[in-house]
């Protein structure tokens, strides 16, 4: 696998090093020993799969506060998908910044999303689906979100979100998304 520093302090694309012959190709998309090694949290303990029908759907802004606070490792199966993390750790020099990757079924291309961010994507085609891995347990009463067109964080969607859940469209603005006693870890 190659780690690639984003312009985020901790986050990663990795890309998965492909051993291609006539049958296709064979590559880790996990290894523990190598996550341990970049200085990332590689205590997965739960995977999920998300499938969205059509193109533009909208999930997202998500996270867990302390002390269920997650890691993520995004990998785009099917489809193409545009992936955004923010960073909500006020100690770190890249508080409050976005980035975007486009992660597709064909680069095989992951993010690393370390604790501390805010997680979202759309589906840039029709019948996509994200698999990603977690280091923390979901647990309903520590999760949060953003709203996705936040003007205090103003990520720029590669297209019109058209498809989103009543729960995502309800995200209250970045500075409303946690109490005085959560700020510590998020503002």
């Amino acid at each position: 696998m190659k780690f690639t520093q984003t312009k985020l302090a901790g986050a990663f694309i990795i890309e998965v090093e492909k051993r291609e012959d006539e049958r296709g190709f064979f590559g880790r998309a996990w290894c523990h020993h190598e996550f341990i090694a970049h200085g990332l949290n590689a205590n997965v303990v739960q995977t999920n799969v998300s499938y969205s029908k059509n193109r533009g759907t909208l999930r997202g802004m998500h996270y867990q506060v302390r002390p269920y606070a997650e890691s993520k490792v995004v990998l785009c199966t099917a489809g193409s998908i545009y992936d955004v993390i923010i960073d909500l750790r006020p100690e770190s020099s890249t508080y409050k910044q976005w980035i975007g990757v486009e992660l597709t079924a064909e680069s095989f291309k992951m993010l690393y999303v370390p604790e501390g961010f805010a997680h979202g994507f759309i589906t840039l085609s029709d019948h996509s689906s994200v698999h990603y891995m977690v280091t923390e347990y979901y647990t309903a009463e520590a999760e949060r979100g953003i709203k996705f067109d936040d003007s205090q964080i103003n990520i720029n969607w590669p297209i019109v979100p058209l498809f989103m859940s009543e729960k995502d469209k309800s995200h209250p603005p970045f500075m409303a998304s946690s109490s005085k006693k959560e700020e510590a870890f998020v503002l």
